[in-house]
Protein backbone atom coordinates (compact mmCIF):
# COMPACT_ATOMS: atom_id res chain seq x y z
CA UNK A 1 0.00 0.00 0.00
CA UNK A 2 1.59 3.66 -1.12
CA UNK A 3 2.55 6.13 1.76
CA UNK A 4 -0.97 8.49 0.36
CA UNK A 5 -3.41 5.51 0.61
CA UNK A 6 -2.30 4.83 4.31
CA UNK A 7 -2.26 8.21 5.06
CA UNK A 8 -5.65 8.76 3.91
CA UNK A 9 -6.82 5.70 5.09
CA UNK A 10 -5.76 5.97 8.81
CA UNK A 11 -7.04 10.15 8.47
CA UNK A 12 -10.59 8.88 7.34
CA UNK A 13 -10.61 6.25 10.12
CA UNK A 14 -9.81 8.46 13.26
CA UNK A 15 -12.18 11.26 11.61
CA UNK A 16 -14.49 8.68 11.48
CA UNK A 17 -14.50 7.37 15.22
CA UNK A 18 -14.68 10.94 16.19
CA UNK A 19 -14.42 11.81 20.10
CA UNK A 20 -13.98 8.10 20.89
CA UNK A 21 -10.84 7.37 19.52
CA UNK A 22 -9.10 4.66 17.95
CA UNK A 23 -6.32 2.20 19.15
CA UNK A 24 -2.91 1.62 17.71
CA UNK A 25 -3.91 -2.39 17.67
CA UNK A 26 -7.19 -1.26 15.75
CA UNK A 27 -5.82 0.31 13.03
CA UNK A 28 -3.16 -2.32 12.44
CA UNK A 29 -5.68 -4.68 12.22
CA UNK A 30 -7.94 -3.26 10.36
CA UNK A 31 -5.29 -2.11 7.11
CA UNK A 32 -3.58 -4.88 8.02
CA UNK A 33 -0.21 -3.38 7.54
CA UNK A 34 3.13 -4.00 10.16
CA UNK A 35 2.71 -1.79 13.37
CA UNK A 36 6.08 -0.41 12.65
CA UNK A 37 4.56 1.72 9.34
CA UNK A 38 0.92 2.40 10.83
CA UNK A 39 3.31 4.62 13.48
CA UNK A 40 4.73 5.98 10.96
CA UNK A 41 1.70 7.36 9.01
CA UNK A 42 0.31 8.39 12.46
CA UNK A 43 3.59 10.83 13.10
CA UNK A 44 3.16 12.01 9.36
CA UNK A 45 -0.73 12.80 9.72
CA UNK A 46 0.51 14.01 13.09
CA UNK A 47 2.64 16.55 11.79
CA UNK A 48 1.04 17.55 9.06
CA UNK A 49 -1.28 18.93 11.23
CA UNK A 50 0.95 21.09 13.04
CA UNK A 51 0.82 24.03 10.40
CA UNK A 52 -0.97 27.29 11.01
CA UNK A 53 -3.59 25.97 8.21
CA UNK A 54 -5.36 23.53 10.34
CA UNK A 55 -7.41 23.86 12.86
CA UNK A 56 -7.39 20.72 14.33
CA UNK A 57 -4.27 18.31 15.30
CA UNK A 58 -4.08 14.35 15.92
CA UNK A 59 -3.12 13.42 19.81
CA UNK A 60 -2.96 10.19 21.83
CA UNK A 61 -5.04 10.21 25.10
CA UNK A 62 -5.13 7.13 26.93
CA UNK A 63 -3.62 5.10 24.09
CA UNK A 64 -6.47 6.75 21.80
CA UNK A 65 -5.87 8.67 18.66
CA UNK A 66 -8.42 11.47 17.73
CA UNK A 67 -8.67 14.41 16.19
CA UNK A 68 -8.73 17.34 18.52
CA UNK A 69 -9.09 20.96 17.56
CA UNK A 70 -6.17 23.48 18.32
CA UNK A 71 -6.29 25.57 21.44
CA UNK A 72 -6.23 28.89 18.70
CA UNK A 73 -9.87 28.62 17.69
CA UNK A 74 -11.02 27.80 21.81
CA UNK A 75 -12.12 31.31 21.92
CA UNK A 76 -14.56 31.13 18.77
CA UNK A 77 -15.70 27.80 19.31
CA UNK A 78 -16.71 29.03 22.73
CA UNK A 79 -18.74 31.90 20.50
CA UNK A 80 -20.36 29.46 18.79
CA UNK A 81 -21.36 27.07 21.65
CA UNK A 82 -22.31 29.65 23.76
CA UNK A 83 -20.76 27.37 26.61
CA UNK A 84 -22.57 28.51 30.15
CA UNK A 85 -21.68 28.18 33.44
CA UNK A 86 -23.57 25.25 33.65
CA UNK A 87 -20.27 23.32 31.94
CA UNK A 88 -18.25 23.87 34.74
CA UNK A 89 -17.58 21.51 37.82
CA UNK A 90 -18.15 23.01 41.20
CA UNK A 91 -15.77 22.20 43.85
CA UNK A 92 -17.83 19.60 45.36
CA UNK A 93 -17.86 17.74 42.19
CA UNK A 94 -13.66 18.43 41.28
CA UNK A 95 -13.13 16.75 44.73
CA UNK A 96 -15.57 14.01 44.71
CA UNK A 97 -13.67 13.17 41.07
CA UNK A 98 -10.35 13.62 42.26
CA UNK A 99 -10.95 10.92 44.92
CA UNK A 100 -12.41 9.16 42.03
CA UNK A 101 -9.20 9.20 39.70
CA UNK A 102 -6.36 8.68 43.05
CA UNK A 103 -8.19 5.72 44.78
CA UNK A 104 -10.43 3.99 41.70
CA UNK A 105 -11.94 1.46 42.14
CA UNK A 106 -13.13 2.77 45.37
CA UNK A 107 -17.34 2.82 46.59
CA UNK A 108 -19.71 4.97 46.99
CA UNK A 109 -18.76 4.74 50.96
CA UNK A 110 -15.77 4.86 50.93
CA UNK A 111 -15.79 8.32 48.96
CA UNK A 112 -18.10 9.65 51.60
CA UNK A 113 -15.92 8.26 54.32
CA UNK A 114 -12.88 10.64 52.90
CA UNK A 115 -15.62 13.68 51.86
CA UNK A 116 -17.46 13.75 55.27
CA UNK A 117 -20.88 14.59 53.70
CA UNK A 118 -23.18 12.26 51.35
CA UNK A 119 -21.87 11.56 47.32
CA UNK A 120 -24.60 10.34 45.52
CA UNK A 121 -25.79 13.29 43.62
CA UNK A 122 -22.30 14.14 43.01
CA UNK A 123 -21.47 10.36 41.33
CA UNK A 124 -24.85 11.28 39.15
CA UNK A 125 -23.25 14.38 38.00
CA UNK A 126 -20.03 12.83 37.36
CA UNK A 127 -21.32 9.86 35.35
CA UNK A 128 -23.84 12.08 33.56
CA UNK A 129 -21.15 13.89 32.31
CA UNK A 130 -19.23 10.55 31.79
CA UNK A 131 -16.36 11.28 33.69
CA UNK A 132 -16.82 8.25 35.74
CA UNK A 133 -18.19 5.33 35.15
CA UNK A 134 -18.68 1.82 36.65
CA UNK A 135 -16.03 -0.38 37.15
CA UNK A 136 -17.33 -3.47 39.06
CA UNK A 137 -18.24 -4.50 42.33
CA UNK A 138 -16.77 -4.77 45.49
CA UNK A 139 -16.89 -8.44 47.82
CA UNK A 140 -18.24 -6.85 50.12
CA UNK A 141 -21.91 -7.33 51.56
CA UNK A 142 -24.66 -5.50 49.20
CA UNK A 143 -21.91 -5.78 46.17
CA UNK A 144 -21.40 -2.17 46.26
CA UNK A 145 -20.42 -0.27 42.59
CA UNK A 146 -16.81 0.59 42.38
CA UNK A 147 -16.44 3.97 40.34
CA UNK A 148 -13.23 5.26 38.24
CA UNK A 149 -12.73 7.80 35.97
CA UNK A 150 -13.20 7.74 31.88
CA UNK A 151 -11.53 7.99 28.83
CA UNK A 152 -12.98 11.38 28.98
CA UNK A 153 -11.53 12.66 32.11
CA UNK A 154 -8.37 11.48 30.62
CA UNK A 155 -9.23 13.91 27.50
CA UNK A 156 -10.45 16.71 29.33
CA UNK A 157 -7.08 16.53 31.47
CA UNK A 158 -4.88 15.73 28.98
CA UNK A 159 -3.25 12.38 30.55
CA UNK A 160 -2.37 9.67 28.88
CA UNK A 161 -3.19 7.57 32.09
CA UNK A 162 -4.20 8.25 35.68
CA UNK A 163 -0.73 7.64 36.32
CA UNK A 164 0.26 11.05 35.11
CA UNK A 165 -1.61 12.85 38.00
CA UNK A 166 0.54 14.86 40.21
CA UNK A 167 1.45 13.13 43.58
CA UNK A 168 -0.27 13.67 46.12
CA UNK A 169 1.37 16.02 49.70
CA UNK A 170 2.46 13.62 52.70
CA UNK A 171 -0.19 13.90 54.83
CA UNK A 172 0.47 12.17 58.45
CA UNK A 173 -2.32 12.54 61.41
CA UNK A 174 -0.07 15.45 63.13
CA UNK A 175 -1.76 18.06 62.16
CA UNK A 176 -5.24 16.92 63.74
CA UNK A 177 -3.62 15.98 66.52
CA UNK A 178 -1.72 19.02 66.97
CA UNK A 179 -5.34 20.66 67.33
CA UNK A 180 -6.29 19.25 70.35
CA UNK A 181 -3.11 19.18 71.98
Amino acid sequence: MDKNRKFSILEGLIFMVGDEGVTLENLVSIIEIPKEEVLESLNEIRDSYLSNRHGIELVNYGGLYKFISKVEIHDYAKKLFTITKQNTLSPSALETLAIIAYKQPITRVEIEEIRGVGSDTMLRRLASRNLIQEVGRAQAPGLPILYGVTSDFLDIFKLLSVDELPDLPEYSGQMEMDLYD
